[in-house]
């Protein structure tokens, strides 16, 4: 099987414009040539990989699984590209990282700072996604170093445990809860939240488990800072659920109340994980040893 890179991105154009004549365009080719390219990736393989009709084309089972493929590798010569192009600036390592919301704005920071400072000719790219998503990428080769909430699904990976992260409610010290000790987010769902943007993996995680428990939660703002939602939330606009580092650092800044979320999901570590950590390149696996000897409770 004789594909070269050309051909994969004109698939992707193709697939992402639904129509060959669009995707030609989008890759800077002629029609009849990239109709000629896609002719021979289905001669090669021996099935078709694309269903034609006047309106446009769609993908086969066999398109998808290329669409699939062809996106790992483009990524990969990508990253590879940027890489090398970083050895010309002097740049002598780079590191893919993904994190939740809470690794992300409750811990890493002081620790990746402390790092960069030690190791200047490395530097780090890192991304807030879901746990389960950053397991997946690592899985795949997408990132090197994933830090992720235990309840994700991470067979298949070495991990090792970061620190603990769980996660509580805060209110107003003047609200209706305040002198609650312990809740559940189903004793509190009916009341009005204050939540972080869409796009946030914590939000997401708590949204998940509200709609497990039969229960839709009500915002009525949406923040993009877990400082920005302390504050609201001392102000008595509605009440949250936060990292309890974020609720203990912002306690008596923000003016809230934290208290215990007694469900199990709640309770819970960050958990540092890679494919195979002797496999990653030494400053990966340095950076890796740092974290993780700065991230004990």
């Amino acid at each position: 099987m004789r594909f070269d890179l050309i051909d994969l991105r004109l698939f992707l154009n193709v697939h992402e414009t639904g129509t060959i004549t669009d995707g030609a365009r989008k890759s800077h080719m002629t029609l009849a040539s990239a109709s000629e390219r896609i002719k021979g990736m289905e001669a090669i393989l021996g099935v078709a990989l694309l269903n034609r009709d006047r309106r446009g084309v769609d993908v086969t089972p066999a398109g998808r699984t290329l669409i699939h493929h062809a996106r790992v590798v483009l990524q990969q010569m990508d990253r590879m590209h940027g890489e090398l192009h970083d050895y010309g600036k002097g740049i002598k390592g780079h590191v893919r990282l993904l994190c939740n919301t809470s690794a992300l704005s409750e811990h890493l920071p002081e620790i990746l700072s402390s790092f960069l400072k030690l190791n200047p000719q490395v530097s780090i790219d890192m991304e807030e996604r879901l746990s389960y998503e950053i397991a997946d990428a690592i899985r795949t080769g997408m990132a090197d170093i994933g830090i992720v909430a235990s309840s994700a699904d991470l067979q298949g990976l070495e991990t090792f445990r970061f620190r603990a992260d769980p996660l509580a409610l805060i209110c107003a010290r003047n609200h209706e809860i305040a002198q609650r000790s312990s809740v559940t987010l189903a004793e509190v769902a009916h009341l009005e939240f204050i939540g972080l943007a869409g796009d946030s993996a914590l939000q997401e995680h708590v949204a998940y488990h509200a709609r497990k428990g039969g229960k839709e939660l009500t915002y009525r703002v949406r923040l993009r800072s877990l400082d920005a939602v302390c504050r609201m939330v001392g102000h008595g606009v509605g009440i949250a659920v936060v990292p309890q580092a974020a609720a203990i650092r912002c306690a008596r800044s923000a003016h809230i109340k934290r208290i215990a979320l007694g469900d199990a999901w709640a309770s819970r570590d960050l958990v540092l994980c890679v494919r195979t950590a002797q496999e990653l390149p030494a400053y990966v696996q340095k950076m890796m040893q740092h974290i993780l000897a700065y991230g004990k409770d």
